[in-house]
């Protein structure tokens, strides 16, 4: 069974993706933002994440996004794909596999738009299949799992289930008890 503690300022990422969502704001992932040695930025995180002080180790997507004194000032660090088959977080996510990064936290991915933030969460469920991935917002993280998972908690402490495959679920501790989800709107408590 896979054990997941609550997360704290110790545990930082070994790779953050950065995309260009909301910037994060909560003190856990801004610290582990300033601690990770090793962040992709997606190319219009990368104006906000340089402009604050911090130099990725990469920026990854079609540059449309770049402001120009940026794209010209880091251009070695730029990876540019310009095909638009798939998003910048799935661009910056391939490129990080491709540098045999296998554990990632994912921030920036939600806010701005709404679209946006429901494709974005919903790729967890494709890059779970290649790496161990998981996504920090500033009110909580997601972690996509396929297997039997114990998640430390606190009383009171929120939680949504999104079912995908809609497959039966069970647990223990929760207030409510889980179902056969077949919406994602049913696994919100």
């Amino acid at each position: 069974m896979k054990e997941y503690k609550l997360p704290i300022g110790c545990d930082v990422p070994e790779t953050i993706i950065l995309a260009d969502g909301d910037f994060p704001s909560h003190p856990l992932a801004l610290e582990w933002l300033r601690q990770c040695p090793y962040v992709v930025c997606c190319d219009g995180a990368a104006n906000t994440y340089i402009r604050s002080g911090r130099m990725p180790e990469a920026i990854v997507g079609d540059g449309d996004s770049l402001l120009p004194d940026i794209k010209e000032r880091y251009a070695s660090l730029i990876h540019s794909e310009a095909e638009q088959e798939t998003n910048d977080l799935s661009k910056a996510f391939r490129f990080c596999l491709s540098q045999e990064r296998k554990r990632i936290t994912i921030m920036g991915a939600t806010g701005k738009r709404e679209d946006h933030t429901i494709g974005n969460v919903s790729l967890l469920a494709d890059y779970m299949e290649q790496a161990e991935v998981s996504m920090m917002t500033d009110y909580g993280i997601f972690v996509p799992i396929r297997e039997d998972s114990m998640f430390e908690s606190y009383i009171g402490q929120q939680i949504s289930v999104f079912n995908m495959n809609s497959t039966a679920l069970s647990a223990e501790g929760l207030a409510y008890p889980l179902s056969v989800f077949t919406n994602w709107w049913q696994g919100t408590f």
